[in-house]
């Protein structure tokens, strides 16, 4: 079997009021399609991923978003070209989106260039370009011993 992707992403948030129209937007200008808007979610569909936005249940709503604690660390969408991204920067700019850092190049991969930035809840969203294959470009060096960036991360 080969997989073909992420069929979707369901986040839990805290303020779905607030969230809702601030994935809606983001998700919108990266070509997202919400398929379902309700009072208690939404789903928005596009480039073969699915994002689900729901609210937290009452007794954890005391807890914020930390991305050291289990489960996740961020999300980070492909995109098509490091013209996207630059993009993406003008438009998180112009909705005064929190940027954790404009659109730079990483070590991660080759030619990776990425922007970070968060949601009203803290929670971190990465949008990248990678040119050609990326790891796969030179297979005979897979697996890496560490990956790229993580040298520091605890075992």
């Amino acid at each position: 079997m080969e997989i073909t992707g992420i069929a979707h992403i369901q986040l839990t948030v805290n303020d779905l009021q607030r969230a809702m129209p601030f994935y809606e937007k983001v998700l919108g200008f990266m070509g997202m399609k919400a398929v379902v808007k309700a009072p208690n979610n939404l789903y928005m569909i596009g480039g073969r991923t699915g994002v689900a936005i729901t609210r937290s249940s009452e007794e954890n709503r005391k807890y914020g978003f930390d991305q050291r604690r289990i489960g996740l660390h961020h999300i980070c969408f492909r995109a098509r070209s490091r013209d996207d991204i630059d993009a993406l920067y003008a438009f998180l700019l112009e909705h005064e989106v929190k940027v954790v850092h404009p659109p730079e190049e990483g070590s991660w991969a080759l030619g990776y260039y990425s922007v970070l930035f968060e949601d009203p809840e803290g929670m971190r969203l990465e949008a990248n370009f990678v040119p050609g294959k990326g790891h796969f470009e030179h297979p005979e060096q897979l697996p890496l011993k560490t990956m790229p960036g993580y040298e520091n991360y605890p075992a």
